[in-house]
């Protein structure tokens, strides 16, 4: 009977420490340009898409890169492994997941965020297609 108990608990501690392994290695944090680059390690960029720099795709490697400003007005080129995330060109920011290598940002993930069209616009107006929050 003790043996079953020795080897169910052996065998519990083995997923927990599996599990928690798992779940570290999944977690992302986000950083900077500058953290991305002195660290190495996989890390999410919030930027804009700087629109008067080249984009290119890569039709061979599959691989679509941009250069991207980030909060501390630092640019830098990102290449994403894939093709152009939908609703780019009309980001308002976007997010790089991935890491730095060799002086450029290698992303596994692009995320977009583009602009609402149920937002007003900055002066405080109304939006520009006609269409007004709604109130409730």
């Amino acid at each position: 009977m003790k043996k079953r108990y020795l080897v169910g608990g052996a065998i519990v501690a083995i997923f927990l420490v599996i599990g928690g392994l798992s779940f570290l290695n999944s977690s992302v944090e986000y950083a900077t340009l500058s953290r991305a680059e002195n660290s190495g390690k996989k890390v999410q960029v919030t930027g804009k898409w700087e629109q008067d720099m080249s984009t290119h795709y890569d039709t061979k490697n599959n691989t679509f890169s941009f250069y991207m400003r980030d909060e501390e007005d630092r640019v830098a080129q990102v290449v994403l492994d894939g093709a152009k995330p939908n609703n780019f060109d009309i980001a308002t920011s976007v997010v790089a997941k991935g890491r730095y290598e060799n002086g450029v940002f290698h992303a596994s993930e692009v995320l977009t965020k583009c602009p609402s069209k149920y937002e007003e616009n900055a002066e405080g107006g109304d939006h520009p297609e006609g269409i007004r929050k709604s109130s409730m």
